[in-house]
């Protein structure tokens, strides 16, 4: 499989750091389970993280660290939590697997939805997206940020070609059309934030019909 988009060197850092939205790294995880470059460059990140953070003065915890954390303990009332079901998708990256998903939705002719259920974070939320060989979204701009990892088949729009383990970062001030080119359902996994923004000749007839 060879891999021709990656997230951006600032997506890697943030996602090596903790600091992306749910939804996001979950789309970021996918990616660098189909991509061995991504992975190593945020082996690397990781590991300079750690050693800056070693290299920081140590700071006493306050007295009261320990009850305090005993406490949190305590007010789950020592539930054992239960593991969210397995989702029916084994063909999904190891990454997935463990992540329940929601029921397919038809969006469209060749189009469905399926929401993965991590927590959302704020207008931010993950949905894996099927679509047919041929078929061609709406062309639409962003609301907010949108990131995509194609997990099969593939599509292009302005920027290139996205097959399995590409991964593409879009905003407000991308304006695409992604088109399906594969002979097989393109499969991919999106976080995205708000709403998509219909932009073609006839796009103000679509809105009220787009709600990813």
């Amino acid at each position: 499989m060879s891999v021709r988009h990656t997230p951006s060197e600032e997506t890697l850092l943030s996602y090596a750091a903790g600091a992306l939205k749910t939804p996001e790294a979950v789309v970021v995880s996918a990616h660098l389970a189909l991509c061995e470059d991504s992975r190593s460059w945020v082996r690397t990140l990781s590991y300079v993280g750690g050693e800056l953070l070693e290299a920081l003065p140590e700071e006493d915890l306050s007295g009261d660290a320990l009850a305090r954390a005993l406490a949190r303990i305590d007010s789950d009332g020592g539930a054992v939590k239960v593991a969210p079901p397995v989702n029916d998708m084994p063909e999904l990256p190891a990454s997935l697997r463990h992540l329940p998903l929601g029921r397919w939705r038809w969006l469209g002719p060749g189009v469905s939805a399926r929401n993965v259920l991590v927590p959302a974070d704020g207008a931010s939320r993950a949905f894996l997206l099927k679509i047919a060989p041929g078929c061609k979204m709406p062309q639409h701009s962003h609301a907010g940020s949108e990131y995509t990892c194609v997990l099969s088949g593939s599509y292009e729009d302005e920027s290139g070609t996205f097959g399995p383990g590409d991964f593409e970062e879009a905003d407000e001030e991308v304006d695409h059309r992604p088109v399906v080119n594969s002979k097989d359902p393109c499969i991919c996994l999106i976080a995205l934030e708000g709403q998509i923004q219909p932009s073609g000749p006839f796009g103000w007839l679509m809105r009220p019909f787009v709600r990813l």
